[in-house]
C-alpha cells in the first residue's frame, strides 16, 4: 500500500522556482474579497465548499501549493490533500503577506553576444533564454541534452527558467540524464532544478536512469538527494524499473 506523503512547509525562496512549473496547482485559501483584491499569478481560489471537487478533479501526481493570509489555514488545506494521497503538497509559510513583502528580485543580465549567437544558431530568438521550439524544448533543455556545459552555464547565469517543462512534462534534468551528462546534472541541481520532477506519466529522472540501466547517472542522482519512493501512474518505483544489476544494487538499499 502506498504510504501518505506528508505535506511540506516552504518559504518564499523555495516557492519561487516551484511557481515556474507548468503543472503546479496554486491554491489561494483566503476569502473571495482578498483574492479579488490581489493574488499570486495563476492562483485559483479554494474554500471548504469546493475542496472535495478540486481533489476529485486533480491527478494525485500533480504538485499542489497552498497559501493563505499568514500560513496557518493553508496547512490545514495542504494536510487534506496529503491525506487524500497527493504525493507533492506544499504550504507557503507566511502566506500571501510573505509573498507580497518579499524582496524584489534583481533582473538577470541580458544575453551576452556569445549566448545570443548560440541561441540563434540553435533556432531560438537571440534575446529569449526561455523560448521554446518543437516539443516545447527550451534552450536549457537543448544544452543539457547535448552536453554543452558552457551554454548551460551561460543560460543559467542569464536567468533561464531551470524548472521549465517540455510537452511531455520533463525538465532539463531529464534531458541531461538522457544525454548522460553528469556535470550538467550537478550544474542543474545546484541551480535549483526539481530533482524529483514527475513527467506526465509520473516518472522522475531517477526512474528514467534506472530503467535505462544508467548506473552512473543513478548513483549521481542518489548522491544529490533524489527520492527513491515516487511511483509512476502505473505504480512502479525506480527500483521496480531498474534495467541492470548495477542499478538494482544502487537502489535496493535505498528503498524504505
Amino acid at each position: 500500500m502506498r504510504q501518505r506523503t506528508p505535506f511540506r512547509r516552504i518559504g518564499v525562496s523555495e516557492a519561487t522556482p516551484l511557481l515556474e512549473r507548468g503543472d503546479l496547482l496554486l491554491l489561494d485559501a483566503r476569502d473571495a474579497g482578498s483574492f479579488e483584491s490581489a493574488h499570486i499569478d495563476n492562483a485559483r481560489p479554494i474554500s471548504s465548499s469546493d475542496l472535495a471537487t478540486v481533489i476529485d478533479a486533480t491527478a494525485k501526481t500533480r504538485p499542489i501549493l497552498v497559501y493563505c493570509y499568514h500560513g496557518n489555514a493553508s496547512q490545514e488545506v495542504a494536510q487534506t490533500f496529503s491525506d487524500f494521497g497527493f504525493a507533492e503538497v506544499y504550504s507557503l509559510d507566511g502566506g500571501f503577506e510573505a509573498w507580497r513583502t518579499r524582496p524584489a528580485a534583481s533582473a538577470p543580465p541580458p544575453p551576452g553576444e556569445k549566448l545570443r549567437q548560440w541561441l540563434a544558431g540553435h533556432g531560438f530568438p537571440a534575446e529569449d533564454v526561455d523560448a521554446v521550439i518543437a516539443n516545447r524544448t527550451t534552450p536549457l533543455m537543448k544544452a543539457s541534452h547535448s552536453g554543452d556545459h558552457e551554454a548551460a552555464g551561460l543560460l543559467i547565469a542569464a536567468g533561464a527558467a531551470v524548472n521549465a517543462r517540455n510537452a511531455d512534462g520533463n525538465n532539463a534534468l531529464w534531458l541531461a540524464c538522457v544525454g548522460h551528462h553528469p556535470q550538467i546534472i550537478d550544474m542543474l541541481v545546484a541551480a535549483g532544478i526539481d530533482i524529483d520532477n514527475r513527467n506526465d506519466n509520473g516518472a522522475t529522472p531517477l526512474m528514467y536512469a534506472a530503467s535505462s540501466g544508467k548506473a552512473a547517472i543513478v548513483e549521481r542522482l542518489l548522491a544529490l538527494g533524489a527520492d527513491v519512493t515516487p511511483e509512476t501512474l502505473d505504480g512502479f518505483s525506480a527500483l521496480d524499473l531498474a534495467g541492470s544489476i548495477e542499478c538494482l544494487a544502487l537502489l535496493r538499499p535505498k528503498r524504505r
